[in-house]
């Protein structure tokens, strides 16, 4: 299942509450609508009941008639859907017009209720809502009973609730729409406050400052107490780090100075094996010491979200160094850094980072050197260094990953390769090593993430 956002998470399931709430609230109001239209039927036909019980009238003779008819026409229009029947004594009967020649059938009488409201079949093939009685008639000379039945077609009624459907609908999804679109706003600005510690944890992690802001609401202001004493907490165990790091290195100082300085009274001696011995491991020492705290500053750099640095400028200013160096005024320096680039860490380990790529490149190189950056993608950057030397076999890459020496006839090789891979991995980086297309040597080729928010 691919992973969303919480908003689009809290939208779907406020929509689909306001939903399932409108689709409920609809059912009840065309249930409300029913049995309001069916009462309000019922009581109109009610009142025919009372207009047919005030005009019936049996004469001495037992004859069954009617003084006035009601007045609604659709009593005098031949199956219009609304009807009243007429039954006396010795089965005569009066009719409606609007009944032609159908005679509706007769419920029995609920003795429990003056009204009997029932369903009964109609004119071609029609239900009826009915409502029937039956009366005594008192200024009868018989004392005759009539059985009195008015009756309206369903399909009116159905005709109206498909009305009221045709309006409460469209209202209704109307209403959904207004409230789906409220309620995503509502979220949106509720998630605001979220989105905004979101930039600033990222400027925490680019170096811009050390601390979220406290101006917070008050529901998110213990996230962003407990965050900020986990920022205070993570600097203070770094520069403990760092600190301590720098302690070792200038405690270490003094022995290896010490053990240097008794390699030169054993040459001076003539102990010549044995300085060369002391100067070997002095010399190997300082090397894994320079490492280890090359390797830790640049972790702790990286931790810390320290500013970002030019990259176009530590390549020129590196170069500057580098071509003071023997042999390297005589080289052909090529130059193609992009000016945009920023290397997301401090100045000095990018300086370093350079510095021991190119100054290999400058001991074997044969006359020609290129340095070239460019942005690789939207979140990295790529720096690539290659000479035209011997190049460097593939089987070697894993020796230098090691800390071991490619050759062991010039100074420090390989060596500057381990230090500077172990640069780039602090940083979240990758470095390979291949054979240079155009110039023959060796390429170094370094991925490098971008500056977060572009810091």
């Amino acid at each position: 299942m691919s992973r969303r956002s919480l908003l689009v998470r809290l939208s779907c399931a406020a929509a689909l509450m306001i939903l399932l709430a409108l689709a409920a609230g609809g059912v009840g109001l065309t249930l409300i609508f029913d049995r309001q239209m069916e009462r309000r039927a019922v009581a109109e036909l009610d009142l025919y009941l009372k207009t047919l019980a005030g005009q019936v009238r049996v004469d001495a003779g037992g004859v069954l008639s009617l003084e006035a008819a009601p007045s609604d026409p659709r009593f005098e229009q031949p199956y219009s859907g609304l009807y009243w029947q007429i039954d006396g004594p010795d089965n005569q009967q009066l009719r409606s017009r609007s009944l032609w020649d159908t005679v509706l059938p007769t419920l029995a009488a609920d003795p429990a209720r003056p009204v009997t409201i029932g369903k009964v079949a109609g004119p071609e093939g029609s239900q009826l809502l009915s409502a029937e009685r039956t009366i005594a008639l008192d200024d009868s000379a018989t004392g005759a009973t009539v059985h009195l039945l008015v009756a309206l077609d369903r399909a009116d009624l159905q005709a109206e609730r498909r009305t009221f459907l045709s309006l409460l609908v469209p209202s209704l999804a109307g209403l959904g729409l207004l409230l789906i679109l409220a309620m995503a706003g509502f979220i949106h600005l509720a998630l605001r406050p979220f989105r905004d510690l979101r930039a600033h944890l990222q400027a925490v992690r680019s170096g811009r400052t050390r601390e979220l802001p406290r101006d917070v609401p008050d529901e998110v202001q213990p996230v962003v107490d407990e965050l900020n004493r986990m920022i205070a907490f993570h600097d203070a165990s770094l520069e403990r780090a760092q600190t301590q790091a720098g302690d070792l290195a200038h405690g270490l100082k003094t022995p290896l100075a010490v053990m240097g300085a008794a390699a030169r009274r054993a040459r001076a001696e003539g102990r010549d094996a044995l300085a060369d011995d002391i100067e070997e491991q002095v010399n190997a020492m300082r090397r894994q010491v320079d490492r280890t705290l090359a390797r830790a500053r640049a972790g702790m750099a990286a931790a810390l979200g320290n500013r970002s640095t030019v990259v176009a400028d530590a390549v020129r200013k590196t170069l500057r160094a580098i071509q003071t160096l023997p042999g390297a005024q005589a080289l052909d320096w090529e130059e193609d850094v992009a000016p945009d680039l920023r290397f997301a860490g401090d100045e000095g380990d990018l300086t370093e980072l350079l510095g021991n790529l190119l100054d290999n490149a400058r001991k074997w190189a044969r006359g020609h050197v290129r340095v070239t950056a460019r942005e690789s993608s939207r979140a990295a950057w790529m720096l690539t260094i290659e000479d035209d030397g011997p190049g460097l076999p593939e089987d070697e890459a894993v020796r230098i990953e090691r800390g071991r020496r490619w050759d062991e006839s010039r100074p420090g090789t390989g060596f500057g390769l381990a230090i500077a891979r172990d640069l780039v991995e602090a940083y979240r980086g990758t470095i390979g090593f291949s054979r240079a297309p155009e110039l023959g040597g060796l390429r170094v080729c370094i991925t490098l993430p971008r500056p977060a928010g572009g810091a």
